[in-house]
């Protein structure tokens, strides 16, 4: 199977929201590591974590990683863990907002109380470089159904002021993930986007735990992910 690098095509400025534990933060962290490989790789690129909000799991704990591959983590105005619960964002946080050079992904804050923080930034949001993803993920109680997931993204929208563009399927169990599990958050997922007109922009799997061959009956793309934000302690 040919890598499609959709992804590319998504626009300078794209705003990851979603519910807690959603997978919204390995998905961001899974994408710039993708952004950043490739032929098409050249170019700046920075992720902006504003998920400062009961954060639970963190872009910028994976700050040596991302840099160690040139794309800077702007975000908390602290940048060690002893204050990293802190809700305070660093003055440097628009810069590569406003560099018409850096592509930018930005892990919003759960749910629409840690969405809401986009707010201060809205000015850099209203044009037609911006993508807003949602990621649903079936597992979670919340987004369960897609009334539910409908409900939760509406949320999201009411409380930013911003559109979201496309619905991102990240059914996932960590290790336990099966294709199985992909197909019903897929199916879900093109419940909620046929009820609010929105794109299922991807559908996930774990990178080495699925093999991308048995979702190939599901139409649309496919995006692999990493690992990286789960705790290497699970594995000892």
């Amino acid at each position: 199977m040919s890598e499609n690098r959709f992804y590319e095509d998504s626009g300078r400025k794209t705003i990851i929201t979603g519910h807690y534990g959603s997978g919204k933060t390995e998905f961001a962290v899974s994408l710039a590591m993708l952004l950043t490989s490739g032929a098409s790789a050249a170019g700046k690129l920075a992720i902006i974590d504003l998920d400062i909000v009961n954060p639970y799991f963190r872009s910028r704990e994976r700050r040596d990683m991302l840099e160690a591959v040139g794309v800077p983590v702007y975000g908390s105005l602290y940048d060690y863990d002893v204050t990293a619960e802190i809700p305070a964002l660093g003055a440097n946080v628009r810069t590569p907002l406003e560099d018409e050079s850096c592509r930018v992904i930005i892990d919003a804050g759960g749910n629409d109380a840690g969405a809401l923080v986009l707010n201060q930034f809205a000015k850099y949001f209203n044009d037609d470089e911006t993508t807003v993803l949602a990621v649903v993920n079936a597992n979670r109680p919340d987004t369960s159904t897609p009334g539910g997931a409908v409900e939760h993204i509406k949320s999201i929208e009411t409380a930013t002021g911003l559109a979201v563009t496309g619905v991102v399927n990240n059914c996932h169990l960590l290790r336990e993930t099966t294709a199985a599990a992909i197909i019903k958050g897929h199916k879900l997922c093109a419940e909620v986007c046929a009820a609010t007109g929105k794109e299922l922009w991807c559908d996930c799997y774990p990178d080495g735990i699925v093999d991308p061959k048995e979702l190939e009956k599901l139409s649309g793309n496919l995006m692999p992910l990493g690992l990286y934000m789960r705790p290497t302690w699970l594995d000892r």
